[in-house]
């Protein structure tokens, strides 16, 4: 793992997020976990070779964030906001999220297909959150304070994590770093709400959901990308196109290559995003009778 401050640790070179933890005087707090089990178990015993573990906070539901708690059952009380715990591993018309993780066994991860689980087993105990909060929380372990902002957007219970005297913040993906943004199901003015609560904090490292670590200056890059997206999506509506035309002619592939092990899911990205934003701008408002 990349070590970016004394205390702080991520990954940023696995399918799936960047997970992380911080090690403190009192143990150790994961942040997010990896979806490829030996990468999780692998990381579980590189973070308790510093302490035991205290808290395990997930920044978002989406599965590459969570589906590492399996393996992390018996280390650490779960944290979760509200809307990660609602969501947790839904199974949606579009999206299964066991069989999503379940798809990057052969290619990604081999050697994890015999501690894989089957679906009645993982079901059985996933390990979701045992502290559940709305809003924002502070949690503080030995020395260090960690500050769980509530930053929705990318995902109704986003949050990022703000470690003060490590001066880093860990934001899940309210930031893709160099890589292609995936929109889908967001809110992109609550997303631009927080890249600017982002922006506001004295950090120096920031550490993405995806791609590499980075700084605040980065957060104008990734509203760029929200505006850009936004506009060709308004401007395609101006132009009377359909939303077929939209999807086909909306793109921006060429603009970063998708993260670590997921290249085949480009054209994917290009159309759910193009798709997700059309059915929000043409959406009609709700009866005001």
């Amino acid at each position: 793992m990349e070590q970016v401050t004394a205390n702080v640790f991520t990954d940023t070179t696995l399918r799936g997020c960047n997970p992380s933890f911080v090690t403190t005087s009192d143990g150790v707090v994961v942040i997010d976990t990896p979806q490829l089990p030996t990468r999780a178990l692998a990381m579980r015993k590189l973070a308790e070779s510093h302490g035991p573990i205290r808290y395990l906070i997930n920044t978002e539901h989406h599965v590459d964030h969570i589906f590492g708690n399996y393996y992390f059952k018996g280390a650490g009380t779960v944290v979760h906001h509200q809307g990660v715990y609602d969501a947790f591993m839904v199974v949606y018309p579009d999206i299964d999220p066991f069989a999503y993780a379940a798809e990057a066994i052969p290619t990604d991860d081999p050697d994890g297909k015999h501690i894989f689980p089957d679906r009645e087993t993982y079901f059985r105990d996933p390990n979701k959150g045992t502290i559940v909060f709305k809003g924002d929380v502070t949690l503080r372990v030995g020395g260090h304070t960690f500050h769980l902002l509530h930053t929705p957007g990318h995902t109704p219970g986003q949050i990022a994590v703000y470690v003060p005297e490590e001066r880093v913040v860990f934001t899940g993906d309210t930031i893709f770093s160099e890589c292609q943004t995936w929109l889908m199901t967001s809110d992109v003015p609550k997303w631009l709400d927080a890249l600017d609560r982002v922006r506001s904090l004295d950090v120096d490292h920031v550490l993405p959901g995806h791609g590499p670590v980075t700084t605040t200056a980065y957060t104008a890059t990734q509203r760029s990308v929200l505006l850009d997206w936004t506009s060709a999506v308004a401007d395609a509506i101006a132009k009377g196109w359909s939303r077929e035309e939209t999807i086909a002619r909306v793109n921006f592939a060429d603009r970063y290559p998708v993260d670590i092990g997921q290249g085949y899911m480009m054209n994917h990205i290009q159309t759910k995003n193009a798709a997700s934003l059309y059915d929000k701008l043409t959406a009609k408002p709700p009866d005001a009778s």
